[in-house]
């Protein structure tokens, strides 16, 4: 292409080829992509690991059981952070339970792997009743073994996130203020019966306070100083 100079020439400059080629634009960064538990995911050298200890009954199993659940922490050190249990092992000096325990924690590890939702556990092994009856546990009736084992899983869950913690609704709430109330009032009313005496300390038929005990073999009131021994 010809271009005519009308001007004179003051100056020129010679242009490089790389000079005269545009800049490319720069490189987009790659997108994160967030990591989630499949079933191909190969187990990590080290895991995060919580062992819980379940004691039972004697006429249920004479040793303690000692439950591990290991997890694994998905896309570490971003916002979509999170903590998923991949495998889980269950310990006993007891062995009458080996086969089905041994089974029940391959089948469970093996559900923690494939990913996806995996708190249904918690309610299928809740369900399983044993034929010969339940049993109390710290105050609680647990319907089988397996049920309890069930009681720990959704405990490691609500701990990891996976699950949230149960809500009492506002009737039960209300109730439960009600008894605690209740409960005070009680509290305060043996307070102001009993006061700063100790509990047991009888009643003063002069000052009408439980407030005399033995002191030097004589019945003293500690409220108003009446004494047997004058």
């Amino acid at each position: 292409m010809t271009k005519k100079i009308d001007g004179k020439i003051v100056a020129f400059k010679v242009k490089s080829q790389e000079q005269e080629a545009p800049q490319a634009a720069p490189a987009a960064a790659p997108e994160f992509e967030v990591q989630h538990m499949h079933e191909d995911m190969q187990r990590p050298e080290k895991l995060l690991g919580t062992t819980y200890k379940l004691k039972t009954p004697e006429h249920i199993s004479e040793h303690s059981l000692f439950i591990t659940i290991n997890d694994v922490v998905l896309n570490e050190g971003t916002e979509h952070e999170v903590r998923r249990p991949f495998e889980v092992f269950i310990n006993s000096k007891s062995l009458e339970h080996f086969q089905w325990i041994v089974a029940l924690t391959r089948i469970m590890s093996a559900v923690f792997r494939k990913g996806g939702d995996c708190t249904f556990l918690v309610e299928e092994l809740r369900s399983v009743f044993d034929p010969r009856g339940g049993y109390w546990n710290k105050g609680k009736y647990v319907p089988s073994l397996i049920a309890e084992i069930g009681n720990v899983i959704e405990q490691h869950l609500t701990e990891i996130g996976m699950l949230g913690k149960p809500e009492v609704d506002e009737h039960q709430q209300a109730f439960l203020e009600a008894k605690k109330a209740e409960l005070e009032g009680k509290k305060e009313e043996a307070e102001e019966e009993s006061g700063s005496f100790p509990p047991s300390a009888t009643l003063c038929y002069k000052c009408h306070n439980k407030s005399v005990i033995v002191k030097d073999g004589c019945q003293t009131c500690l409220n108003c100083g009446d004494s047997k021994c004058g």
